[in-house]
């Protein structure tokens, strides 16, 4: 596609097996910073079964629903990436800033072997990275969400050690009791969450700490009380300070953005990871994908997008792409 496209490619394997994709899209002025427009290639498993479609078929229905696991998280984003360079390349353009789109493996088990190392490398500094777009969330309404901060993901797993024995007995200090008041206490303080997420109208999921219980392991029988039982626990923190990303470069699309009719919600992000780790690193980045009127259902049974969101959505990025990558010099910039 790089090669079609005219564009520059560059592969880096930053792990074994792990290799992130740079394309690039040269501007006439190199010396500015870039934009980097990044996803990631691989996505979470499917339980066949629950899916109406093959959900590695890419099936399209005929309200025009595209049915596939990734349909929102996130090959549609990765392809619009493409297409609205092929559509401004088609047209003539070029802009003073270079354009590089990256895309990366390893996110949904958290990016350690993928971003996580990549920022760190000379290859990913040779970016000279200004500003960067990664995914967003759909959103069910008219309005398309703009994400400008992370909750903080903490992955815990517990592991309770106690008194093993004969099932038909009771043991005393099982490791079932011990796990009990952890796994109680946890969802009590999940529930009190939830509850001040529905009775305050100004919070949204990113203001709140969510915690779902998402593995249980352990055990040898069923008659046989275990010496040792855990639960593993994703939880999303939300930003304890105030937390803002000086950014000039969105605030300068926002005639384009207005352009193309779009209401632009900014909001704390709950579920995805790339733009915190381009954060850590220093370059301001937003999460935005082009989808409204659309349910959420990344990770979900029957994950879908209609071709009439997605071909808009082509549509939104090239008229982002011609702000973003036409922002004048910055003072730092000279």
């Amino acid at each position: 596609i790089a090669a079609e496209l005219g564009l520059g490619c560059q592969k880096v394997e930053v792990f074994p097996g792990r290799v992130v994709t740079i394309m690039t899209w040269q501007g006439t002025d190199p010396q500015l910073r870039s934009i980097l427009l990044n996803s990631h290639t691989d996505v979470v498993p499917v339980f066949e079964e629950h899916w109406t479609h093959d959900p590695f078929e890419a099936f399209k229905d005929s309200q025009g629903n595209i049915y596939a696991r990734g349909a929102q998280d996130m090959k549609c984003v990765s392809i619009q990436y493409i297409e609205a360079i092929r559509r401004l390349k088609a047209e003539g353009k070029r802009f003073p800033r270079t354009v590089h789109m990256t895309f990366v493996p390893d996110e949904e088990i958290g990016g350690v072997k993928g971003m996580e190392l990549f920022v760190k490398r000379p290859e990913f500094q040779a970016l000279n990275v200004g500003f960067t777009l990664d995914e967003g969330l759909a959103n069910p309404t008219d309005a398309f969400t703009v994400f400008y901060g992370e909750k903080c993901v903490w992955w815990i797993k517990v592991k309770c050690e106690g008194n093993p024995g004969h099932g038909s007995q009771f043991i005393e200090n099982t490791a079932a009791e011990k796990l009990n008041r952890v796994i109680t206490s946890l969802l009590q303080f999940r529930e009190s969450e939830k509850q001040r997420l529905k009775c305050d109208e100004h919070l949204t999921l990113g203001d709140v700490t969510s915690i779902n219980m998402t593995m249980l392991s352990g055990g040898v029988s069923f008659n046989v009380v275990p010496s040792e039982l855990s639960a593993a626990f994703d939880i999303r923190i939300p930003p304890t300070v105030n937390l803002q990303v000086q950014c000039p470069f969105w605030q300068g699309s926002r005639s384009p953005r207005e352009g193309v009719g779009c209401t632009f919600p900014q909001l704390c992000v709950v579920a995805v990871t790339l733009p915190l780790t381009a954060l850590q690193a220093g370059h301001p980045a937003l999460g935005f994908s082009p989808m409204n009127h659309t349910p959420v259902l990344l990770h979900d049974h029957n994950e879908y997008l209609n071709e009439r969101v997605f071909l808009r959505g082509i549509e939104i990025y090239a008229c982002l792409l011609t702000s973003l990558a036409s922002v004048p010099p910055l003072p730092a910039e000279g």
